[in-house]
């Protein structure tokens, strides 16, 4: 007799749930990954995550700011400038990332170079 696994939600550990339901948003992980380099400006930020859109960039900014991952640092100049950092509990996240990229480049294919069937 096999017990069945349940995959639900419910089944997960709430907490590893929520890391994946945050990181896993669109570009949270690649602007994290970003910061992980050292501290950005806005600009920076838009060129190294290619495609995203100024108003969707400020509002993860903000979304990250608020969950205590980022810190923005506002520089009055002149010229004024406006930088971007991880914290402390966004500095924590560079070994994960890293071993989540060492994984991804080990176990995941490269779509760009398989072909099609």
């Amino acid at each position: 007799m096999t017990e069945d696994v349940l995959h639900t939600p419910e089944a997960c550990d709430g907490a590893l749930a929520r890391a994946f339901g945050f990181l896993g948003k669109r570009w949270n992980g690649l602007i994290i990954g970003v910061l992980a380099g050292g501290p950005a400006t806005f600009t920076g930020l838009r060129r190294a995550v290619g495609g995203i859109s100024d108003s969707v960039l400020s509002d993860r900014l903000t979304e990250l700011a608020a969950a205590g991952l980022v810190q923005r640092t506002v520089d009055d100049g002149p010229p004024v400038a406006v930088s971007y950092q991880l914290t402390e509990a966004g500095r924590a996240l560079r070994p994960v990332l890293q071993q989540l990229t060492t994984w991804a480049r080990e176990s995941l294919p490269d779509e760009r170079c398989t072909e099609a069937s």
